[in-house]
């Protein structure tokens, strides 16, 4: 499970509850919205737009930039998406989401209060 490194590594299975399409309306811009509830124990959903079809991903860092986990990594068709993310295996904390769709990257903080 962990290493000397102090990084812990989680099964994908148990940090993603589920990703699903919310809208398929054609939107102007990606967007990356606030997680909602933040802070959050132990999920939060995290709601994002896509404006074309491409390559998406969607990863968590621990506030030192390390990756603790990808929530998408595929391709997407434009819409509005929704992931419920669960950090019961993760300390308490400040953490970042950066979304990449394309030629566009951004990204928000999040807390986990346990």
């Amino acid at each position: 499970m962990g290493t000397n490194s102090g990084v812990w590594r989680r099964p994908l299975s148990e940090l993603i509850t589920s990703i699903k399409q919310t809208s398929s309306d054609l939107p102007d811009n990606s967007t990356l919205h606030q997680n909602y509830p933040n802070p959050f124990n132990p999920s939060t959903t995290i709601r994002f737009v896509v404006n074309e079809k491409g390559f998406t991903s969607l990863k968590v860092y621990d506030i030192l930039g390390r990756e603790i986990a990808t929530l998408v990594e595929q391709q997407l068709s434009a819409g509005t998406y929704e992931v419920t993310f669960n950090a019961s295996s993760l300390s308490s904390g400040v953490y970042i989401y950066r979304l990449q769709s394309g030629q566009k990257s951004m990204g928000k903080r999040m807390v986990i209060t346990k």
